[in-house]
C-alpha cells in the first residue's frame, strides 16, 4: 500500500481537486455576524467574496424503536476566492479550508495555507484543531494519457482492483468494481479511500469515457493544539505522498510524464 519514491511533478497530472480541512469547536460568533476583520486579512490573496447558506442533511435521533428526523439548522460558508478563481477558502462556523484544482507542490499550498492561518488564528482563536486533514482526488483518464488501449490492471496496483485485477475476466463486464475503505496508517493519521473506475459528470455533461477515481481523504483526529497543526499536516502529505507512489504502476507513472523534484 506504501512505497517510498523521489518526489516528481507530472506534466499529464490527474488530480482534480486538492483540499485541507481544519475543523475546530464550533465558534458562533463566525456564523453570526459577517467576517469583516478575516476578509480584510486575506483580502489581497483572495479577492472574490460569496456568502452560502448550506443545508445539511437532516439527522435521525431517538432509540428503543422511537425514531424522529431532525432538520438541522443551515450552515453560513464564507467563500474567499482568487482573482483567478483557482484557489479558495471556506469559513464556517466549524471549519477552515483551502482548495485549489491548480495543485503543483505540497510547498506551494503549505505557503498558501500559512497566509490563511496566520490571520484565522489570531481573529478567531480556534481552543484547538478537532480534525486535521488533505483530501486528493485523482481522476485518471486514460485517453488524456496516452493509453487508451491498456487495461486498468497494468495501471494500478492490484489492492485498487479487486476482481478488476484478475486476467480471467474481462474489464467490460463490470459495471461496479469500486471500493471504500477507511483505515489506520502509520504516522497517526487515518485515511479514507475510494478506488475503482467510473463514469464522470461534468456539469450537465456526461463524459462517456470509463476512468479511474482515486480519492484519498488523510486526516488526524483529536485534539490537536494549535501550534502543531503545520507538523501534522507534513506528515499528513507524507503519508498521502506514499499512498499514490504505492497505487499506481511504473507504466502509469511514466504515462503522467513525470519530472524528478529537487
Amino acid at each position: 500500500m506504501f512505497f517510498d519514491r523521489d518526489r516528481y511533478l507530472y506534466r499529464k497530472a490527474q488530480l482534480i481537486e486538492v483540499i485541507c480541512q481544519l475543523r475546530f469547536p464550533t465558534i458562533l460568533s463566525i456564523s453570526a455576524r459577517e467576517p469583516v476583520d478575516f476578509q480584510e486579512a486575506i483580502r489581497r490573496d483572495f479577492p472574490q467574496y460569496q456568502r452560502l447558506m448550506e443545508q445539511p442533511k437532516p439527522r435521525l435521533s431517538g432509540g428503543s424503536g422511537n425514531y424522529r428526523v431532525e432538520e438541522a439548522q443551515p450552515i453560513t460558508n464564507y467563500q474567499f476566492i482568487s482573482a483567478d478563481g483557482k484557489w479558495k477558502v471556506n469559513l464556517t462556523n466549524s471549519f477552515v479550508s483551502l482548495a485549489t484544482h491548480a495543485y503543483t507542490t505540497w510547498e506551494d499550498m503549505a505557503a498558501k495555507l500559512d497566509l490563511v492561518l496566520a490571520q484565522f488564528i489570531p481573529i478567531y482563536q480556534p481552543a484547538y484543531f478537532e480534525r486535521v486533514g488533505l483530501r486528493f482526488i485523482n481522476i485518471f483518464s486514460r485517453k488524456t494519457l496516452g493509453v487508451e488501449d491498456v487495461p486498468f490492471r497494468e495501471l494500478f496496483q492490484p489492492a485498487y482492483l479487486g476482481l478488476l485485477g484478475e486476467d480471467d475476466v474481462q474489464e467490460q463486464s463490470f459495471s461496479l468494481a469500486a471500493q471504500d475503505v477507511e483505515l489506520a496508517i502509520p504516522g497517526g493519521c487515518r485515511v479514507k479511500m475510494h478506488a475503482g473506475p467510473g463514469m464522470v459528470q461534468n456539469g450537465n455533461k456526461k463524459d462517456s469515457e470509463v476512468k479511474f477515481i482515486l480519492d484519498n481523504d488523510v486526516f488526524m483526529n483529536g485534539k490537536l493544539p494549535v501550534a502543531q497543526c503545520a507538523p501534522a499536516l507534513q506528515t499528513i502529505h507524507i503519508q498521502a505522498d506514499r499512498i499514490f507512489a504505492g497505487a499506481i504502476t511504473e507504466r502509469l507513472h511514466e504515462a503522467m510524464e513525470p519530472t524528478l523534484l529537487d
